[in-house]
């Protein structure tokens, strides 16, 4: 079994202890209900080779040709332990309606979140579960991305033909292997030729330094680099992005250069993510990930409010890059035990993706929390093992259909600031903040929204 992510085991990143103890409720990233779940899985010790024996090199397989999108859709998924093609063959089929009926990005890792080790030992290949998410989200038509990470054990001193599932997110290769990484990053691309797109590693797992209490930003660089140039070598079109850092917030911290009503920024992460700007041999796109909440008082000033911090950080990013298109490959909102109902849950989302668009993102992923078995799924994209889509699948297909990314969008007058709006030349957006009805005028016209309610409206006789 391989396990879900590393959503809650990489945050080994306190403050120095003197500011320690005066953090004490740490609200985690990833606190939706259904990750209490997920990380129970986490912590379990897996061992043993996930497959009997190292597969040689297999053909690729036969993929579609990416859709052809007049625009960069903006909007995707990631794939995590469990998703579609764990599915019903019933429910794999709808899934694919949800996700293709409007082309959008999807990404999967090269190892774990649903995927075995892709070099169980040097020079011996198993792409067996990779083909199989690839083949998924070509027949969804998906624009697909792949995340490099994670590594396999004998490239962070395990022993080679083993898996270590314990040590997968948390452990990164050793420098002596970083051309080794380098090299299957290469093999990857040559076994997908259809896929141009590649973020480089997941959270700095394994790039802390807990001499210095700070990111190694320096050593993460050093193995980007090498991928960088790797890739390139195998087709100079294939695009690359990192440095996929996370990037937390407190109410109480130390000072940082960047901070807003939604809290004070962790200026360690925004220190890792200049050395790679200033260090990096070449990049084509940048990509953080991050969470609404901050570690120590949840979202703030308010739940819809605080969303504020992601166009924030994105103009951060943008100044400091040189404008270089702004990846968000996770992004949280939601408290853990929040007790949300599935409405207010997709409508502070909304309001997230309404700061993703006005603030300029390229691109932002959506983590896709699917789980096994049946039961209750918050924030699903389908409801697991019987089908039936959920309310974040629509969210995501209006938003990919509407503004993708180029696409100029600009607030939207509302009455009622209970109500946000976006809008852009065809299409208005609103949701409604407030957990009762609201009546307002907005873009010149007269709305009713129910609580929490989302709201799709045309524009100009569209």
């Amino acid at each position: 079994m391989i396990p879900t992510d590393g959503r809650h085991a990489r945050r080994r990143s306190p403050w120095p202890i003197a500011l320690g103890a005066g953090i004490v409720a740490v609200v985690l990233v990833a606190g939706i209900m259904v990750y209490a779940s997920l990380r129970s899985q986490e912590r379990q010790e897996f061992s043993g080779s996930d497959v009997a024996t190292a597969m040689p090199a297999q053909p690729p397989p036969t993929l579609e040709q990416p859709p052809a999108l007049p625009d960069w859709p903006r909007w995707g998924i990631t794939h995590t332990q469990f998703s579609a093609d764990n599915e019903p063959a019933q429910v794999s089929e709808e899934a694919k309606g949800v996700l293709g009926r409007v082309p959008m990005l999807q990404n999967q890792h090269i190892m774990g979140w649903g995927v075995g080790n892709p070099e169980p030992s040097p020079g011996q290949f198993n792409f067996r579960d990779l083909d199989r998410r690839l083949t998924f989200m070509s027949s969804s038509r998906a624009l697909p991305v792949i995340t490099l990470c994670c590594a396999p054990d004998w490239m962070k001193g395990g022993q080679a033909g083993r898996t270590d599932w314990s040590k997968n997110h948390t452990v990164s290769p050793e420098p002596e292997h970083f051309d080794d990484f380098a090299n299957l990053a290469a093999r990857v691309a040559k076994q997908y030729p259809t896929v141009k797109h590649y973020m480089v590693w997941n959270e700095f797992k394994g790039f802390w330094d807990p001499s210095t209490n700070t990111w190694d930003a320096e050593g993460y660089t050093e193995m980007y680099n090498k991928v960088y140039t790797a890739l390139k070598n195998v087709n100079p079109e294939i695009q690359v992005g990192g440095p996929y850092v996370p990037i937390d917030s407190y109410v109480s911290g130390p000072a940082s250069e960047l901070r807003g009503p939604w809290g004070t920024v962790d200026q360690r992460a925004l220190d890792a993510i200049q050395y790679w700007i200033d260090h990096k041999k070449g990049a084509d796109f940048i990509v953080v990930d991050g969470a609404s909440m901050t570690k120590d008082k949840g979202n703030v000033p308010d739940h819809f409010a605080a969303q504020g911090k992601f166009s924030a950080i994105t103009t951060w990013l943008r100044q400091k890059s040189g404008d270089m298109p702004v990846w968000w490959a996770e992004w949280y909102v939601e408290p853990e035990n929040s007790g949300w109902s599935e409405e207010q849950r997709t409508a502070v989302q909304a309001a997230t993706l309404m700061e993703f668009a006005k603030s300029g993102v390229t691109t932002a992923l959506y983590w896709n929390p699917q789980l096994d078995g049946e039961g209750e799924c918050p924030g699903c994209l389908w409801a697991p093992k019987v089908g039936g889509e959920m309310p974040m699948a629509g969210l995501l297909s209006g938003f990919t259909r509407w503004f993708p990314a180029g696409v100029q969008a600009q607030e939207v007058r509302s009455s009622d600031p209970r109500i946000k709006a976006l809008g852009q030349e065809r299409q208005i957006v609103m949701v409604n903040t407030a957990g009762e009805a609201v009546t307002a005028t907005v873009d010149g016209r007269e709305v009713v929204l129910g609580p929490y309610e989302i709201s799709w409206s045309g524009r100009g006789g569209t």
